[in-house]
């Protein structure tokens, strides 16, 4: 008996500790907002052409597998740039579709769209590394733009604001980060959750930092500068990575190539994942991607229990003790520790949720969210160290291989 009440005791200290870390969450929402701003259309003025020699050739590549139903958006979007000097490369990664009949049709209209065709993967290459390597033999730009299949630039300035961005504050490798388009329920519950956890190991304040290890980018809008990229050694160092993003920003940081990653607001959207099968899947690989190590994997499973979970056992625990008649302090104490927690993390998901694209009125589905999360981080877990495949656009992969 003594020992339940001396962890009931360490539980609620616990959970008010949460307290403190979720109000010192407006603190960074806040620094970053001042800061780092979000990248809109109208940060820089548009470009003007006369001024050729000031807007190098910059080269759009984009790997498509299986994206009949996106493709010619995202392509007609990046098509339609005021950037006055660019090519886009299409690379149809061994599509099962119409996505390599649709980017020919387009590089017909287009002369500034070319379309590649992947017939097989390079031995010891993974798809869409291989993808992006073809891309770049092809590529004759002195800046390369690597972008999803799966964006829609919603402004003509995206590549433009980008540039101008890189160019004015030094920066070698430029990640825009995505506004995050989420429909139906598990799609609006899930996103915001699992993306906090990136920004939990992540933070842009440390990315952005030189002098900081932390190394993070985004696949969804990437814009490298071509010395850069070959000082990381390009896409050969990854070829066998499913997040290819996060570790070639972190072989940037060890290199010292200027990184940053911006918010954007107005310049591009992406809808990541569709539905809860393939939100859970995505996710997962993301998160067996981005940490690979046990180690990171165990570590957000129980922060994410700690801050998502235990503040709401904790207060019905507390709450529904009074309600029995439950005499003493510890009671009293669950009951306001994890309510005051459950607060303040509703007035930060208040001001996050908007900011990942998400309607402020999921934030009361954290909880549900939290939890579903926990059987994310150990379906990543399951899948370190290759026991457990990784299936990924028709193809599948079994730790640093592709299974055949």
């Amino acid at each position: 008996m003594i020992a339940l009440t001396a962890l009931a005791w360490f539980f609620v200290c616990l959970v008010m500790l949460t307290v403190l870390i979720w109000l010192s969450r407006h603190i960074e929402i806040s620094r970053e907002g001042r800061l780092n701003p979000p990248l809109t259309p109208t940060s820089f003025p548009a470009p003007n052409a006369q001024n050729a020699s000031d807007w190098p050739m910059i080269s759009v590549l984009v790997a498509a597998k299986d994206e009949e139903a996106v493709i010619e958006k995202c392509v007609r979007s990046m098509l339609d740039q005021d950037y006055p000097n660019y090519e886009v490369i299409l690379i149809n990664d061994r599509s099962g579709d119409r996505t390599g009949q649709i980017g020919d049709a387009l590089a017909r209209e287009n002369p500034r769209l070319r379309t590649l065709h992947v017939k097989e993967l390079k031995e010891g290459w993974f798809g869409k590394n291989n993808a992006m390597r073809l891309g770049i033999e092809a590529a004759r730009g002195q800046w390369f733009c690597f972008i999803d299949a799966d964006c829609t630039q919603t402004s003509r300035s995206t590549l433009s604001q980008a540039f101008q961005y890189a160019r004015k504050l030094n920066v070698e490798f430029l990640s825009v980060l995505p506004r995050l388009i989420a429909h139906g329920f598990w799609e609006q519950v899930l996103q915001p959750v699992c993306g906090g956890i990136l920004v939990f190991w992540f933070k842009p304040q440390k990315v952005n930092n030189p002098a900081h290890p932390a190394g993070y980018a985004n696949g969804a809008f990437m814009l490298m500068d071509k010395n850069a990229y070959w000082r990381i050694g390009g896409h050969e160092p990854v070829k066998t990575e499913v997040n290819e993003d996060i570790h070639m920003a972190q072989l940037a940081k060890q290199a010292g190539v200027r990184l940053r990653v911006v918010q954007n607001e107005g310049l591009y959207v992406t809808r990541m994942y569709e539905g809860f099968r393939a939100t859970w899947r995505g996710w997962s690989r993301i998160f067996y991607g981005s940490f690979v190590r046990r180690r990171r994997l165990v570590i957000s499973l129980l922060v994410m229990l700690l801050m998502g979970v235990t503040p709401y056992v904790t207060a019905i625990a507390g709450w529904l003790s009074l309600a029995l008649g439950a005499a003493g302090t510890l009671p009293w104490l669950a009951a306001i520790a994890g309510t005051a927690s459950i607060l303040a993390q509703q007035s930060v998901l208040w001001r996050f949720f908007p900011m990942a694209g998400i309607p402020r009125r999921f934030t009361p589905t954290y909880a549900i969210g939290a939890v579903v999360a926990l059987g994310i981080f150990v379906n990543a877990i399951r899948k370190v160290g290759g026991r457990s495949a990784v299936t990924w656009r028709g193809t599948t992969y079994m730790g640093n291989k592709v299974k055949k």
